[in-house]
């Protein structure tokens, strides 16, 4: 056989390869993200608009505690988990140290984040005693992410994709089943958080038996291994605090500045980018962690990133024509009270697709230890936010809207140019 068929062989085998591992995962993600968006769109038709306003303030302010709680663990224990693979030992003690980490960061968060919860449900005219409900509504979600995402990193690291999404398929559609149930009987903001995150703590235990098959947890926390990640924390803790702010800059600046039925109008359209979660997540199981084991030659690491960077772009080609042509339909499934977003629904599209690329540059390089100086991250994008805040109306949805294409924009660049700066300098 010749070197050019050896070759081309070699070529088809690994696009077959391709071929097969992604539409296992990719079907399995469609389930689970069609089940994660119907849970969406259920909450959004069983709850009143000022309801809906609340759920949208609770499920942001989640969403900040969750950054605040990991500030980079995952990430390091990622790195770390990459570096230590397979030695079963050594990663059950990255997965230990980085769990006790993550339960010193949890207590903070809460005594940050739960005060600022409190402000912005008053201010949308939430009872005290609602304001409570509501709260403790979040603490079993909030637990479950403590240890979710770090049990994760095993069955990724090991490439058992199959076994994790059959847990997420299972994990969503028993969230379905007792939204289903629970929402009919009581539509309350509180009660469609708290059932949302009881499917989640039965993810876990099963994550931790599967996780235990590559992972000796019997081991202690090392010192060593906690000083590596806390390098990368002390790193990513700024960017990742900056991140939980401004990824939900649109809701913090209108549930200060704008009207329920605003906050409840981004929320709902905050379910469409939902869907970008399928992406998301098959690029967190399939690609990253693949970039994150390439050897370190920068001719390689340029290519791959550049091809990813391309695959990407020309998938959100695909979606923003599928927005426009469909952007009625769209909103039809949202309900009546959203039927007037025609452009809305398609910009808030496009601002996802940017920000799929912007967060694939920051995991691709930041999962590889790389992290952009925090003080210049930070005035670069506290300056961008500053800007837009001044050059647009933010009084609007329509405003919302732009400010947040204004920002995913800027990070684009700046975390797609540092990726490709960080990979020049290799060798250098």
């Amino acid at each position: 056989m010749s070197t050019q068929q050896l070759y081309l062989n070699g070529k088809t085998s690994r696009l077959k390869h391709w071929v097969r591992v992604i539409s296992l995962a990719g079907s399995a993600q469609l389930i689970v993200q069609a089940t994660s968006f119907a849970c969406g769109i259920l909450v959004i038709r069983m709850l009143s608009t000022q309801e809906y306003a609340l759920y949208t303030i609770a499920n942001a302010v989640l969403g900040t505690m969750a950054v605040l709680n990991d500030g980079g663990v995952t990430t390091g224990a990622m790195s770390e988990g990459a570096k230590s693979w397979p030695d079963k030992g050594r990663l059950g003690s990255v997965l230990n140290t980085s769990l006790l980490l993550r339960k010193k960061f949890a207590i903070a968060s809460l005594i940050v984040v739960l005060p600022i919860l409190f402000y912005m449900l008053r201010s949308h005219d939430a009872s005290w005693m609602l304001c409570c409900l509501i709260s403790l509504s979040l603490i079993p979600a909030f637990l479950a992410t403590i240890s979710g995402s770090l049990l994760e990193i095993v069955p990724k690291l090991s490439q058992e994709i199959a076994p994790l999404q059959k847990l997420q398929v299972q994990n969503n559609v028993g969230r379905l089943a007792l939204l289903c149930v629970c929402l009919f009987a009581m539509p309350w903001a509180f009660i469609a958080i708290l059932v949302s995150g009881i499917p989640q703590i039965w993810m876990n235990f099963k994550l931790r038996l599967l996780a235990s098959r590559h992972a000796d947890f019997s081991t202690k926390a090392d010192k060593q291994i906690k000083a590596s990640i806390l390098k990368i924390v002390y790193r990513i803790m700024p960017a990742s605090i900056y991140y939980c702010l401004s990824g939900q800059i649109t809701i913090w600046l209108s549930s200060v500045y704008g009207s329920t039925s605003v906050v409840a109008q981004l929320g709902a359209l905050g379910r469409i980018a939902m869907l970008f979660n399928l992406f998301s997540v098959l690029f967190g199981a399939l690609i990253m962690p693949r970039f994150a084991r390439l050897p370190l030659q920068r001719d390689m690491l340029l290519r791959r990133f550049f091809q990813v960077v391309l695959l990407l772009f020309v998938l959100c080609v695909v979606i923003m024509v599928g927005a426009w042509a469909f952007s009625v339909q769209i909103l039809w499934v949202l309900g009546p009270q959203y039927a007037n977003l025609n452009d809305e629904v398609i910009l808030s599209v496009l601002a996802s697709c940017i920000g799929l690329i912007a967060g694939s540059a920051f995991n691709l390089y930041s999962n590889r230890g790389w992290t952009i100086n925090p003080a210049l991250l930070i005035t670069l994008s506290l300056c961008t936010i500053g800007l837009g805040v001044l050059l647009i109306d933010i009084s609007t949805i329509r405003g919302m809207i732009n400010l947040q294409l204004f920002i995913v924009s800027s990070e684009a660049i700046m975390h797609g140019g540092y990726c490709v700066f960080r990979i020049k300098k290799i060798g250098s």
